[in-house]
């Protein structure tokens, strides 16, 4: 696990060992419960954690985190494991799903996340974040509408996107406009192995000229 982490990622160690346990208790459950179609050892290891902490330093020296629909875990998990001093909130509306991730939580000891077992657009009209993230989350003109309450407070969007990007973008623009928010690329990257392109879109309320 080690070996495919960034060279700078900060807790390096602590991440592969928390981050190969991680996978370990996916597969175990994955055999009831159908989290993942990626069960490949390395694929797994690539999609998930790798993709998951390489957009990391977009995320330093924020205090609060939102991850909409993190699933299993991903990508509050390794993110929190990455950076102890933020207080990661893994948002899950599937029961089993949120008792899952409640679960890993405390068999990987990680002190800075917690889980809500609610939609963001709920969790969203009563807490405040600095940033929230999601990953294989809605297409864009949804994930918009469903993290507007959060954006209205002053909370920037991080999210994982595919090769597709931006024609997703351009599918939203009507909505954004109307929304007064802004689309911006903020990072690009390659998963080793030929396993696909990502990008990050950071969404954030449009400031009066």
């Amino acid at each position: 696990m080690e070996a495919i982490l960034p060279a700078d990622l900060p807790n390096r160690e602590c991440v592969a060992c928390g981050a190969a346990r991680h996978l370990q208790l996916v597969t175990e459950i994955n055999e009831v419960m159908n989290l993942t179609r990626i069960t490949a050892p390395r694929e797994a290891a690539i999609k998930h954690i790798l993709d998951s902490v390489m957009p990391w330093r977009l995320f330093a020296g924020a205090k609060t985190v939102l991850d909409a629909g993190t699933g299993p875990g991903f990508p509050g998990l390794p993110l929190a494991l990455t950076l102890p001093d933020t207080a990661f909130t893994l948002a899950e509306s599937t029961g089993k799903k949120a008792r899952f991730v409640e679960s890993a939580i405390a068999e990987l000891k990680i002190g800075n996340a917690r889980v809500w077992p609610e939609r963001v657009e709920d969790l969203g009209k009563r807490e405040r974040y600095e940033i929230v993230t999601a990953r294989a989350f809605a297409p864009m003109p949804k994930a918009l509408k469903m993290l507007m309450p959060l954006l209205k407070k002053g909370t920037r969007a991080l999210l994982y996107k595919g090769p597709d990007v931006e024609s997703e973008i351009a599918d939203a623009e009507r909505e954004a406009k109307m929304a007064g928010v802004k689309f911006e690329i903020v990072m690009r990257y390659e998963l080793p192995e030929g396993l696909g392109a990502r990008n990050i879109v950071q969404i954030t309320v449009r400031l009066p000229a």
